[in-house]
């Protein structure tokens, strides 16, 4: 079905993204290495840090909702019959997240392509580029509707068993 497709994707998104964490946290321990015990501070590693862990935050979103690890308020659905629940939560999709995950796709990407025409840069001592960081934004949005979709299918055709943790 579609919504194993769609979780397979984040998924694999959530896993090889996980690997940055690793990335950045090994350029901060190269950094603080050359500035306290070699006494010569890298001019480039807190940009790339930074727009590291931008990569790494963002990008999980989709992931994360494929795990259930989004803030909830279960108080008042935990008390509602399955299929009550079950009907709450589409709605609670169809009216407010799709909405915010479209308007955060749309307006990420635009942000994407002004900053990719302007040749947007950092403003450190090495400018990287910043519309890397701003298209992966709008990735991560796209990442995020797909899983909300995946999600919502599940509700309706009541499968359980695809759900990770949490409901």
């Amino acid at each position: 079905m579609l919504f194993r497709f769609i979780d397979s994707l984040n998924e694999l998104v959530g896993r090889i993204i996980s690997v940055v964490a690793v990335l950045f946290a090994a350029i901060i321990i190269y950094d603080v290495f050359m500035r306290y015990v070699m006494n010569e501070p890298t001019r480039w590693a807190f940009d790339v840090t930074k727009m590291l862990y931008g990569f790494y935050f963002v990008l999980l979103g989709g992931y994360a909702l494929r795990h259930q690890a989004h803030v909830r308020v279960d108080l008042v659905t935990e008390v509602l019959a399955p299929k009550t629940r079950r009907i709450v939560e589409v709605l609670g999709y169809l009216i407010f997240f799709f909405p915010f995950a479209w308007v955060f796709m749309t307006r990420s990407y635009e942000f994407a392509m002004r900053s990719y025409t302007q040749g947007e840069t950092t403003y450190g001592s090495v400018q990287l580029p910043v519309y890397p960081l701003k298209m992966a934004m709008a990735v991560a949005a796209a990442l995020l509707m797909l899983q909300g979709i995946s999600e919502v299918l599940k509700l309706i055709v009541d499968h359980r068993e695809e759900r990770p943790s949490g409901t």
